[in-house]
């Protein structure tokens, strides 16, 4: 007895059907916004150089493919190095005349990911490292560019791309709990200061935030397993950097460094700690980076 599917020519073979291939958000999201800056930096000026983009870009690339062969035997995907090439470009702020930030930036903050390990992960952002231990060793050479630019298109297309990147990755809770933390905290924050409450929630629309909220503080490389644990190390980060920002009403100037940027300081504080303490309860299985 025969059937249809034997009666078929033997030839004839169903073929897919032809797709477009789909390009990841953060190779989409890496790629624009490099052009955004060439274009703005032609422009406007809103780099201060092409030089600045090329040693930032440069020197991530060039320090993730040497230490990944040679301390791992294999050349790495460079986005994650691309990516933060980009985040030193946008935020670095040094004293006029200097290059230094853009290339010493880049490198500390790729070679802290194959230094600062614990069981196979490295406990900060590098980016986030990077930020942190330079304006702690040289807070007059450099700053952060937190709110300078205001509404321009750089923030609002990091803004959009940021949150198709958190969506994609189902990581909004992170960025949306931080959001609205940190506009209660801001509020709550002007009746200490006297200031307006949006001159304290102000800062949340740079691109400061805008790469803290949608890369550095969603980094799946140093972030906590649980979704539970991910609120609360946020709403942690969110009060601690609450705390630093209050700073100059108690008159004590001791920690005055902190405020050069109390958001990056607040993540490298909170945020591998967290990292820390759940590895340490977990067993020692290596990851590749």
């Amino acid at each position: 007895m025969t059937t249809l599917a034997s009666e078929a020519p033997a030839a004839v073979a169903i073929r897919p059907r032809w797709r477009v291939p789909t390009v990841p958000a953060p190779y989409v999201f890496s790629s624009l916004i490099t052009l955004i800056l060439v274009v703005g930096q032609r422009e406007s000026g809103i780099v201060g150089g092409y030089d600045r983009m090329a040693a930032a870009l440069g020197t991530a690339i060039v320090a993730e493919l040497v230490l990944g062969r040679v301390l791992r035997g294999r050349f790495p995907n460079v986005l994650s190095a691309y990516i933060t090439g980009n985040s030193v470009t946008i935020l670095t702020k040094p004293a006029a005349g200097i290059l230094w930030p853009y290339w010493l930036g880049a490198l500390i903050a790729i070679t802290s990911k194959y230094v600062l390990v614990f069981r196979g992960r490295h406990l900060w952002n590098p980016t986030n490292f990077s930020f942190a231990a330079l304006l702690l060793l040289a807070p007059s050479s450099m700053s952060l560019l937190s709110h300078q630019w205001g509404n321009d298109v750089v923030s609002w297309f990091v803004l959009a791309i940021g949150l198709m990147v958190v969506w994609r990755a189902k990581l909004f809770h992170i960025s949306g709990t931080y959001a609205v933390a940190f506009t209660l905290l801001g509020v709550l924050r002007a009746h200490f200061t006297g200031r307006d409450p949006l001159t304290e929630i102000a800062p949340l629309t740079g691109p400061m935030y805008m790469l803290l909220l949608f890369f550095m503080l969603t980094d799946p490389r140093t972030v906590v397993s649980t979704r539970r644990g991910r609120v609360v190390v946020v709403l942690a980060i969110a009060l601690v950097e609450f705390g630093i920002r209050l700073l100059p009403e108690t008159g004590f100037h001791g920690l005055d460094v902190l405020l050069t940027g109390p958001p990056i300081f607040a993540l490298a504080i909170v945020g591998p700690i967290a990292l820390w303490l759940e590895l340490r309860k977990t067993p020692d299985v290596r990851r590749a980076a």
